[in-house]
């Protein structure tokens, strides 16, 4: 498939995110409590170097490919915070110490690239071959919204049963320790998300390694913004509407991609009307998920008052 990318690009791109991960590594070789100001200083740095990033792609290479580039980071983050709530609820599940939190998570997140650029590479390999596949890629994203929509009514879409999964029970009866299957329950969980987001990506722009890009930044941050969203995951009540808006969306743009691909007269989504939707969906879907939770503790603030004064 046609890339922005040199293999030298690749190798530096590649060798770069191996030089953060291992910088990861040795600021958790010490397990330790994470601050809130350290969260934030490392959420701030991997906010701005995706951003500068894109400068420079819009720079080298163009406002089209800019675009693609900004919009397919914006889908992946999004997503990525979904995946925190599941972290956070393995992690409480299995009764992790803080202080081990952050090196669990950084397990997760190697896996989760290392998986994700497996499924990115053969999701460029079956694209070049056949077109059909942006319609299968379309249909799972809409099932998936579907779901996550469906759970969302049910109220189900936060929780998590780690007993519930084969990994997990494989990992007890191999004997291995109670870490590892943590750590093991993580990476099935990345193997849910990464037949999620890639094909979402890949609905946003066609190049590998735009592809790769917008999810290793996605991804490279996730350890700090955990701590820092830790408190404030549960007030985004909206957030799986949200996202099943996003995927809903996105689907049909490719369904739209292969019809057009067959007949000229079927419209394409542009993608700077892409970020403006995917953007605005992400702006009502956190301003309604504050207005409600603020509603929420206010009436469960009035309640508690009036049962003390009962």
């Amino acid at each position: 498939m046609p890339s922005i990318a040199t293999p030298t690009l690749w190798a530096v791109t590649i060798a770069a995110v191996v030089a953060l991960i291992a910088l990861d590594f040795v600021l958790t070789r010490k397990p330790h409590d994470v601050s809130m100001k350290e969260a934030i200083g490392w959420s701030v740095f991997y906010v701005a170097l995706p951003l500068a990033f894109g400068v420079w792609v819009w720079n080298a290479h163009g406002s089209q490919t800019g675009f693609e580039y900004y919009t397919g980071y914006i889908v992946e983050k999004s997503l990525s915070v979904d995946n925190l709530f599941v972290f956070m609820l393995l992690l409480a599940a299995f009764a992790v110490p803080r202080h081990l939190q952050q090196k669990v998570l950084l397990f997760g997140i190697v896996g989760a690239l290392v998986l994700r650029g497996i499924f990115i590479a053969l999701g460029a390999a079956a694209l070049s071959q056949w077109d059909i596949v942006f319609l299968l890629f379309g249909v799972i994203l809409l099932i998936t919204a579907a779901k996550i929509f469906t759970e969302a009514l049910q109220g189900h879409e936060q929780k998590v049963d780690p007993e519930q999964m084969l990994a997990v029970r494989l990992g007890r009866k191999i004997g291995l320790k109670p870490m590892a299957i943590v750590v093991l329950a993580i990476f099935a969980a990345d193997i849910v998300f990464a037949v999620d987001s890639v094909p979402a990506v890949y609905g946003i722009t066609g190049d590998p390694y735009l592809v790769f890009a917008t999810n290793a930044f996605a991804l490279l941050g996730l350890r700090a913004l955990y701590f820092v969203l830790e408190g404030a995951l549960s007030k985004l009540v909206h957030l799986s509407y949200g996202l099943a808006a996003i995927l809903a969306f996105i689907g049909v743009k490719l369904g739209l991609h292969w019809a057009h691909g067959h007949w000229d007269g079927v419209p394409v989504v542009p993608t700077w009307l892409s970020l403006v939707i995917i953007v605005g969906i992400l702006a009502v879907t956190v301003t309604t998920s504050l207005i409600s939770s603020a509603r929420t503790q206010a009436r469960e603030e009035t309640e508690a008052l009036e049962e003390s004064n009962a």
